[in-house]
């Protein structure tokens, strides 16, 4: 018989089943920079206010392959974070999100050379780690004098903390979401309240000029 796993393993397997969701492999395809649409490939997630999102891109290839890789990340509401240029191996950026918005990693490859390299893309990974992933937990470790355990179980419960966090924002945006949809329901009911009256009025109004037109011409 399968030995029964605790609630906090499932927690834990949980917590990092969802962290591995965030590595992403991919192609970037070079172009020449010269065409008038947007070329950049973005990887977009969601991130609260004031919370540390470290992104980690690995890069294949290298300087003078005729390729040039940019990264530009930035939120939905303007605030730019970090633009690294001509990225080859590891480049990490490290920021404080200024407020609750999706954020976009957005990679370019622009083609330097007069010739088209060959293979014509390089290859990216891709780790985006927030919250209390994005902490270096080693280094909490071995400041704060922690067992592993004790690391491990403070890990979950900063996750755990996020969670709930994260759920309390879904939440009140349902309860906005309802009281505007309420609000709207309430609106089109009176108006179309007031335009069956609106209807009726000019309906009672026009038999009666009618009745009075006929009358005046002596037709009924």
């Amino acid at each position: 018989m399968a030995p029964q796993l605790s609630p906090l393993q499932w927690l834990c397997g949980l917590l990092l089943l969802a962290r591995a969701a965030d590595a992403l492999k991919f192609e970037l395809a070079a172009h020449s920079g010269a065409e008038n649409h947007n070329k950049e490939r973005c990887i977009r997630n969601f991130v609260g206010q004031e919370t540390l999102v470290v992104v980690t891109a690995t890069v294949d290839g290298f300087k003078g392959d005729g390729m040039m890789i940019n990264i530009h990340i930035r939120d939905a509401l303007g605030n730019e974070y970090a633009k690294p240029r001509d990225v080859v191996g590891e480049s990490r950026s490290v920021f404080t999100s200024h407020s609750d918005a999706a954020f976009d990693v957005c990679f370019e490859n622009i083609q330097t050379g007069t010739r088209r390299p060959n293979p014509p893309y390089r290859h990216v990974e891709l780790d985006i780690d927030i919250g209390a992933d994005a902490k270096d937990w080693s280094a909490i470790q071995a400041t704060e004098k922690l067992k592993p355990v004790e690391a491990e179980l403070r890990r979950v419960e900063e996750l755990t903390a996020e969670i709930v966090r994260d759920m309390e924002y879904l939440r009140s945006r349902e309860q906005k979401l309802r009281d505007t949809n309420e609000s709207t329901n309430t609106r089109v009911k009176w108006f179309g309240i007031g335009t069956t009256w609106l209807l009726i009025g000019l309906w009672g109004w026009q038999i009666m000029y009618l009745r009075a037109y006929f009358r005046s011409k002596h037709l009924i």
